[in-house]
């Protein structure tokens, strides 16, 4: 897949390829690369930061395993509907999600988290801009 092409359904993984790609017609920037600290303590909310009319995503680690990924989505943003074949770890930082399961819509706010199960259609809103962090770690 390009840059600046969108992402089909049930391959959000790709979007941790590249610098920048598109979800519902919007702009999905990487953060500026910069190591993630290893062995000390750091604020998650202050690794990632909002950029108007765009989602930003920083990748914290990578592995063939599973990721660990950062995103700030700005209010009106969010990630169409998708499928993956894994579980997801969703936790919200900052601000509030709508995220659809299944085509039930849920508010989730800072300080909840949520999994969404593999091969179950899923999609984020931005109603008021929010910080997430994504963890999926494949399996059989």
């Amino acid at each position: 897949m390009n840059p600046g092409q969108t992402i089909p359904p049930g391959q959000d993984e790709r979007l941790l390829r590249g610098r920048v790609r598109k979800t519902q017609n919007k702009e999905v920037r990487m953060s500026k690369p910069s190591p993630t600290p290893k062995g000390e303590a750091f604020n998650l909310l202050e690794h990632v930061d909002y950029a108007s009319g765009s989602v930003v995503s920083k990748t914290l680690i990578k592995k063939e395993i599973g990721n660990i990924t950062l995103f700030a989505f700005d209010q009106g943003q969010g990630l169409s509907e998708h499928t993956a074949p894994f579980d997801a770890v969703v936790q919200i930082l900052d601000g509030e999600a709508e995220i659809t399961i299944g085509g039930q819509p849920q508010v989730v706010r800072a300080g909840q988290m949520l999994i969404m199960p593999a091969n179950i259609s899923h999609a984020l809103q931005a109603k008021v801009r929010f910080k997430m962090l994504l963890i999926m770690i494949r399996s059989d």
